[in-house]
């Protein structure tokens, strides 16, 4: 496997409004991972996220980009490539420390591996260059390639008019002159084809190479309109840098003095829960008085009509007392008539004994 992650945090992955260019919108409905990938292959870094089975984040880093810090909790990115603004807000602050020395750290490696392969290239395109001026400019020429023997000498080495004239002048014989200057021209014959074939071989692989070239140019150019469109943007949102600033400081100041109203405002809950719990106290206490106070409602009904039933006792005690001094001042009057009577039977019968 070419790419492995080599740092995973946890955060909420949000990016910027493509039309407001202003507003974050959220793209994870919760805390997601989030991890920096490094492809051996390619030898590039990349921010990577998945929700799900949906890429969320898939940014390469550049050596032109920069996280930054806006909040304790809270960081961005800008990337080009996907034409967009990632945001990352974590958990704690520590979190967002880390992230940022990691995108700092890897930011620095990916530009050293750049260079390390602008510096590849251009070892690899300087020898081709430097044979191309005199190697290639030969057999360039239809003439150089697809000419006679004698044409394919000309351009490399100066004429050999003279060795063809020593025979003549030496007057060696003609069949040991002829077969040793066929030997040489053959030999050279062979040399200039082996030189010919890789010079062709030389041409064509430049020939890749221009078009190779002419792709990584037509990038280029690609990247830096991309860049430049970016530039204009930042321009244009750099202009409004100012309001921004103002809107955030009144902004800050009304969340100053929220947070003074809402501390003032705990205080004030903290005050009448207090209250509310010495109420419900009060209520409890009320709740026990009441039982006892109808308790006592109900013994003092129980007493009333105790006393109720002793008044009509005492009431008819009264009359059967009434009645029954009554009867007996019945009974003394009928016992004083009695005794009266008996007195006067007394003193007749007295009066009976003395006149006897």
């Amino acid at each position: 496997m070419g790419e492995q992650p080599i740092f995973s945090t946890r955060a909420h992955v949000f990016q910027i409004d493509p039309n407001t260019k202003k507003n974050w919108v959220p793209t994870s409905k919760h805390a997601v991972t989030v991890s920096y990938f490094f492809d051996s292959t390619r030898n590039v870094y990349r921010i990577i996220s998945l929700d799900g089975s949906k890429a969320i984040i898939n940014s390469t880093i550049t050596p032109n980009m920069t996280f930054t810090k806006t909040s304790q909790k809270f960081g961005q990115w800008a990337d080009s490539r996907a034409n967009t603004v990632y945001g990352l807000g974590f958990s704690s602050e520590s979190h967002l420390v880390k992230f940022a020395d990691k995108f700092a750290e890897f930011k620095e490696a990916a530009r050293l591996a750049k260079e390390r392969s602008q510096e590849k290239m251009e070892l690899t395109s300087t020898p081709s260059q430097e044979s191309a001026p005199g190697d290639l400019q030969s057999p360039l020429t239809s003439d150089s390639i697809n000419g006679t023997d004698d044409e394919r000498v000309t351009p490399g080495t100066p004429q050999h008019t003279e060795p063809r004239a020593e025979p003549s002048q030496n007057a060696l014989p003609f069949s040991h002159s002829s077969s040793s200057i066929n030997k040489h021209w053959e030999a050279e014959l062979a040399a200039l084809k082996g030189n010919n074939a890789k010079l062709t071989a030389a041409l064509l692989e430049s020939t890749a190479n221009v078009k190779q070239w002419k792709q990584q140019l037509a990038a280029y150019q690609e990247e830096a309109e991309r860049l430049h469109k970016r530039v204009t943007e930042l321009e244009c949102v750099s202009g409004q840098t100012t309001v921004i600033k103002s809107q955030k400081m009144e902004l800050n100041q009304t969340i100053e003095e929220l947070e003074l109203a809402l501390k003032a405002k705990e205080e004030e809950l903290e005050r009448l829960k207090a209250e509310v719990e010495s109420a419900n106290e009060f209520q409890s206490e009320k709740d026990s008085l009441a039982e006892k106070l109808q308790e006592t409602e109900s013994r003092n009904q129980v007493l009333e009509a105790q006393l109720s039933d002793l008044e009509q006792r005492l009431e008819s005690s009264q009359l059967e007392r009434e009645a029954f001094h009554k009867s007996l001042r019945s009974l003394l009057e009928l016992l004083d008539n009695k005794i009266f009577e008996l007195t006067e039977l007394r003193d007749t019968l007295a009066k009976l004994l003395e006149g006897s």
